[in-house]
């Protein structure tokens, strides 16, 4: 059985003030031609297809292509999706059983209930059954109605979970859920993630992989980089394009894989390239201008005299027409606020913390409550 593994599409994202759409309509272009080559049997996405709750009517339209596309080419692929911390789960389920008739499951809430289970779907080929476990993403709201019981962290609302399902061993089973799994015993804050990610404040949402040691692959999303945890068959097959400046020069990737049978996996990267990736360019002005090109870039000057400020400007939008930011290396004396400063701000936990001063653990638990509900509502 050969699975394409995709997440975090964010359809309808913007960068900066610049609109992806058409960015998008490219990348998944090269998705759809590799489709068509390789010929898959199961695609996974593994949440995040929107980057809003309420997409715009171009964001839906993209994705409809996309996905009608991918259906007319491989009539006899099945697609799986789960919603994202991004997406709207009622709207991801909606046609829900009528779309599983075109072997499209699109599966937005987890659990409500007790009598309820992550829904499950059995694919066939020459060695059996694969399993495949599609849990969206959940909060420890989502699913306190299940196990009565307030103040479960995401761990182990989980692990909770984890333990309702019967994972037959002796077959392949194959999880796909979008969360933030890291190996046991490692510090959450030492994975690198990305600017165009919305993380939690002090990290509440880790939850660790060993749990996931039943599963034969894992298929996650969440994480914009691509990331192993732990091993090579718990991964995050990251964005398919750059989506922020932390992302520049990051490669992006399908991931495939290929299972035979049990404990049989063979795992291959397939390249995507950005239409207009983005770049990080340092010099002086005439240094910068000799680079001019249509990718997106970040732009230091390192010119040490004065400039003035409409003039390089005007120059500089002119040879990068895709011009993300303008830094300057050294001190300027113009106020003109869209140079930006090279000084990182402080997060928002720093700030806070910098003006309460000393907090007893209780104060602190709160504080990251009050945060965290703020993110959730800005997201």
């Amino acid at each position: 059985m050969k699975i394409f593994h995709l997440s975090d599409l964010h359809i309808g994202m913007n960068l900066m003030n610049y609109d992806l759409i058409e960015d998008q309509r490219y990348v998944f272009d090269q998705i759809i031609a590799y489709a068509k080559k390789e010929k898959p049997d199961v695609i996974l996405i593994a949440g995040d297809i929107y980057d809003k709750a309420v997409p715009s009517a171009q964001a839906i339209e993209l994705f409809d292509a996309f996905i009608s596309t991918l259906a007319m080419a491989l009539p006899s692929c099945v697609f799986m999706m789960i919603s994202g911390n991004h997406d709207s789960a009622p709207r991801i389920d909606c046609f829900r059983h009528i779309l599983s008739k075109q072997n499209i499951y699109m599966i937005g809430q987890p659990p409500q209930n007790k009598t309820e289970s992550i829904f499950t779907i059995d694919i066939n080929d020459a060695y059996g059954p694969v399993r495949f476990f599609l849990l969206p993403f959940i909060k420890p709201s989502m699913v306190r109605s299940i196990f009565e019981e307030d103040g479960l962290s995401y761990d182990a609302s989980m692990r909770k979970l984890l333990q309702r399902e019967h994972i037959d061993p002796s077959i392949r089973n194959i999880f796909v859920a979008h969360q933030f799994f890291v190996p046991k015993g490692s510090d959450p804050s030492s994975i690198e993630r990305m600017d165009s990610e919305v993380c939690t404040v002090g990290n509440i949402d880790q939850i660790y992989s060993d749990i996931l040691a039943p599963f034969d692959y894992v298929a996650l999303g969440h994480i914009h980089k691509p990331t192993k945890v732990g091993k090579e068959t718990i991964q995050y097959c990251g964005t398919p394009m750059p989506y922020s400046l932390s992302e520049a020069g990051q490669e992006k990737h399908i991931v495939m894989i290929q299972i035979k049978e049990k404990e049989k996996i063979a795992i291959q990267y397939l390249p995507l390239a950005p239409i207009h990736p983005i770049r990080k360019l340092s010099g002086s002005l005439e240094t910068l201008l000799d680079q001019a090109c249509e990718d997106y870039v970040s732009l230091e000057l390192t010119d040490q005299t004065n400039i003035y400020v409409a003039e390089i400007q005007k120059q500089l939008r002119t040879a990068f027409p895709h011009l993300l930011e303008i830094k300057r290396a050294f001190g300027y004396t113009s106020s003109y606020q869209t140079i930006s400063s090279s000084e990182p701000i402080a997060d928002p936990w720093t700030l806070c913390s910098q003006f309460l001063g000393p907090m007893n653990t209780e104060e602190e638990r709160a504080l990251k409550d009050i945060l965290n509900a703020v993110l959730e509502v800005e997201e």
